[in-house]
């Protein structure tokens, strides 16, 4: 039986005044250790450093620098680029003649930096022919794959999400794939996402949102090496990718008998899942699959009426 990782704990609010550094403890005079091997990197790129202290939390060291803007991409597994959001910033900036949003790197595994959080202010600076951007530079590249935390600039969608988690994933595997999942579920967020994240990349248009409040209360992160825990959400988006071509088929019958909603596959999905009336401990993962194929190859689209849609609610095909 896979040993489930302890569930994720909400801290308490603390005490106003108790936790981090005082103003004047944040100064630092002068980097040391990785901060200045840091620092020695953005020289060589042709930047230069203008200040660093210590972050007022946690008290690491960060620099700010202003770099060459050819010196700086952005990682390589977060989310793609959108065009209309850079070209949106892009203009304001312009219109504006200030950029004072500086954006958050971590040196590269080669040359050159990554940023984790700044990706669309990056793109919006090429488009305006900037030579250089400001940037906050942090030593530790663990940073990198904190992006679902870190990257607030444009909200996520699910979609988004997801394929950014899985692209993580990746990356992880590709570093060492022996180590723990349960590891990294800060990074990761929801087990959930690793499993849509395979979904999107094998079918872009893929509904998932329909599916993510059952996977949610069905995956959690094990403490299972990386490359064991990445076949079990192989198999599971396999299941589910399955389960979709029998719900598309009953939506599409729907579709024929005249019934017309934005809220179709939603109520497919209600109608089979076995989980809305099991309170506590769910069964296991693949019984619940199972169950929903099995119960949507058996559905009856004649016995749906145009008044059983009305009260049917959830995301939108």
């Amino acid at each position: 039986m896979v040993k489930r990782a302890a569930p994720k704990k909400r801290p308490r609010k603390a005490k106003p005044g108790t936790k981090g550094l005082a103003p004047a403890e944040c100064r630092l005079t002068a980097p040391s250790g990785a901060a200045a091997e840091v620092a020695n990197t953005i020289e060589k790129t042709g930047g230069c450093v203008v200040g660093s202290y210590k972050e007022p939390l946690g008290g690491h060291p960060a620099l700010i620098s202003i770099l060459p803007i050819d010196a700086v991409a952005p990682t390589p597994f977060q989310r793609d680029l959108s065009d209309a959001h850079h070209k949106r910033l892009a203009d304001v900036i312009n219109k504006t003649g200030r950029f004072l949003d500086p954006i958050i790197v971590v040196p590269a595994p080669e040359s050159g930096f990554w940023t984790p959080n700044g990706r669309h202010r990056l793109e919006a600076m090429r488009r305006l022919g900037a030579k250089s951007i400001s940037a906050l530079v942090v030593a530790d590249r663990e940073v990198a794959w904190q992006i679902l935390a870190l990257n607030t600039e444009k909200a996520h969608n699910l979609k988004e999400r997801a394929l950014e988690v899985i692209r993580i994933y990746r990356g992880l595997l590709d570093e060492d794939a022996s180590r723990p999942e349960s590891q990294f579920a800060f990074y990761l967020e929801e087990a959930a996402l690793v499993t849509l994240g395979v979904c999107y990349e094998r079918v872009p248009r893929f509904g998932g949102a329909v599916y993510h409040p059952i996977l949610r209360r069905l995956e959690h992160f094990t403490g299972e090496p990386l490359r064991n825990a990445n076949k079990d959400h192989q198999k599971c988006a396999g299941m589910i990718l399955d389960l979709e071509e029998k719900v598309a088929q009953v939506v599409k019958k729907l579709k024929e008998r005249g019934l017309v909603s934005p809220y179709l596959r939603s109520f497919v999905i209600a109608r089979i899942n076995p989980l809305r009336w099991i309170k506590g401990e769910p069964p296991a993962l693949e019984e619940v699959f199972k169950t929903m194929r099995e119960r949507a190859g058996k559905f009856n689209v004649e016995k749906i009426r145009s008044q059983d849609l009305a009260g049917a609610a959830g995301p939108p095909d």
